[in-house]
């Protein structure tokens, strides 16, 4: 997964008991960074071409932006790590379908924004301007990483009617494991990071580690939630959707789909009809519900 993994080890490993402030920047600077960039697909090209883009400023990094319909009832879609706004294609069309105006970005170092890396503190601030502009969200629909940071920016001043996350990330502590275990990383290094996150990219946010999690503070988001994850999701665990399910209770419904995957339930016509079903509601009274219930057959 990384290029020299053995010789970074080596070294992050090292600095960690001598220099911890630029070990802990050098390895944030590598956990932040996307594994690729994602192209446009063949069948995402018609709807990118109508859209009306735009440009953030946000921590320093350049930002596209994408908007579509009348800009009444505007719904935010968040892409997930290492992907792109346009992956989202199947959900604006049938929100514009349906008289919604979709509103898309694509963070920094992923679709056609520059740069090399983008952090959840940057995806928070992104939404956050983004409801600045166009007002309280009908919903937000996010996949993968994009659900953890659309959470974490609705648990501070951002506002929507309902939330449908999509093979979501939960626990920040999963995208850390992942990259510790991945190049065989001292606890000392995750320490090192930490302190870097709070005491130079947050500085006015104490304990703002522990808040990345999307499982923390669920009441704040007050908004009806529905979630898909797939049994055969082979990036993301499903336990981490079922972690939220439990954290947002009676606001929340899990339904776990079959034979999608990670990517293709973006695209399955029932998953983003019921999708639909649920963001038009006149009324939303969702329940738990267990994984074994309310399934998607795979199409």
């Amino acid at each position: 997964m990384y290029p020299m993994a053995p010789l970074i080890r080596t070294a992050l490993n090292a600095t960690a008991r001598v220099a911890p402030g630029p070990a802990g920047r050098w390895a944030f600077h590598l956990f932040v960074r996307p594994l690729g960039r994602a192209r446009v697909k063949p069948g995402e090209r018609a709807l990118l071409a109508t859209a009306r883009t735009g440009h953030l400023r946000v921590r320093g990094q350049d930002v596209v932006t994408y908007a579509w319909g009348d800009g009444s009832r505007p719904v935010l879609l968040v892409h997930g790590w290492s992907s792109r706004a346009s992956r989202l294609t199947a959900f604006a069309e049938a929100l514009l379908a349906r008289g919604y105006s979709p509103v898309a970005f694509d963070a920094p170092g992923h679709g056609d924004s520059p740069g090399r890396a983008t952090n959840i503190l940057e995806y928070r601030e992104i939404i956050r301007e983004l409801h600045a502009r166009h007002g309280d969200f009908d919903a937000v629909v996010a996949h993968s990483f994009g659900v953890l940071a659309s959470l974490f920016a609705l648990r501070d001043g951002v506002r929507t009617e309902r939330f449908v996350g999509l093979g979501g990330v939960g626990s920040f502590d999963l995208l850390l494991a992942g990259f510790q275990a991945g190049l065989g990383l001292d606890d000392r290094v995750v320490r090192c990071m930490r302190d870097h996150v709070e005491r130079r990219l947050a500085p006015g946010e104490p304990g703002v580690w522990d808040r990345f999690g999307a499982d923390r503070d669920p009441g704040a988001l007050g908004a009806p939630v529905l979630l898909f994850h797939d049994e055969n999701d082979d990036m993301v665990p499903p336990a981490q959707s079922r972690l939220l399910a439990r954290a947002h209770g009676d606001r929340a419904r899990l339904v776990a789909t079959r034979g999608l995957g990670h990517r293709r339930v973006l695209l399955d016509p029932a998953v983003v009809a019921e999708a639909m079903e649920f963001l038009t509601a006149p009324a939303v009274e969702p329940s738990a519900v267990e994984p074994s219930e309310g399934r998607v057959t795979a199409r």
